[in-house]
């Protein structure tokens, strides 16, 4: 197991796995969440490209990792699928204020999820990790949106259709199962007799976390600030 894990206190890993869960039932709109069954810091994540920019009709994936100081300290965000964007770095990573400055113990998983989606609609380039794509974004926005777009065909396509959608979607969930062949992890987390609950069985019993409630969903309407 991971030692982030092992790290976090058991209300912390209650509240995680209640979130994770709540997630994974009733995602946001376009956003879907694939547990990894062995590390419960490990979010493995698809984002559909909105309508309207240059990322439609792409999927993509990416990941959170929750540190051994959540939630006292933000998580790590970054794109798995190659992406022409001014706040994601070379090696995937994402720039965003909520995974920084802005944030707080109170903000959710979900708020940060629908930051980053929105991120998608708005980028900033005054805090650009790809200094070419925010140069691009301020001075000439039809080759950015050209580029976004070429790459998003190349790296994203798997969305293009709804069956292909589909495809993606199955293949990336089958990944984050950690094999359901494997006897150990009988279901989603490893399921009420798998490792994690076996882990933390002196937590209380996890099916009762679901009906806690969730922080809200972050106000969509952004204002673009360029």
């Amino acid at each position: 197991m991971n030692s982030n894990v092992e790290n976090l206190p058991p209300h912390i890993i209650r509240l995680v796995y209640k979130e994770v869960t709540t997630l994974t039932a009733d995602p946001p709109d376009g956003i879907k969440v694939f547990p990894n069954e062995e590390d419960l810091t490990d979010l493995q994540v698809t984002i559909e490209g909105p309508e309207g920019t240059p990322y439609a009709g792409g999927l993509f994936r990416m990941k959170l990792l929750l540190g051994k100081d959540f939630p006292a300290s933000p998580p790590k965000g970054y794109f798995l699928t190659k992406i022409f964007h001014p706040n994601v770095g070379p090696n995937g990573e994402i720039c965003v204020n909520v995974l920084k400055r802005d944030w707080t113990a109170e903000l959710g998983i979900r708020h940060v999820l629908l930051t980053i989606k929105c991120l998608l609609i708005h980028p900033n380039p005054e805090s650009a990790l790809n200094e070419e794509a925010g140069r691009l974004l301020l001075e000439n926005y039809e080759e950015y949106a050209a580029r976004a777009r070429l790459l998003t065909e190349i790296h994203g396509g798997a969305c293009s259709t709804s069956s292909g959608r589909a495809e993606a979607t199955q293949d990336l969930a089958s990944g984050a199962s950690a094999s359901s062949a494997d006897p150990m992890i009988p279901g989603v987390l490893g399921g009420a007799e798998g490792p994690m609950a076996k882990k933390h069985a002196d937590a209380g019993n996890y099916f009762l976390w679901n009906s806690i409630g969730v922080s809200g969903e972050v106000n969509r309407n952004w204002k673009k600030r360029y």
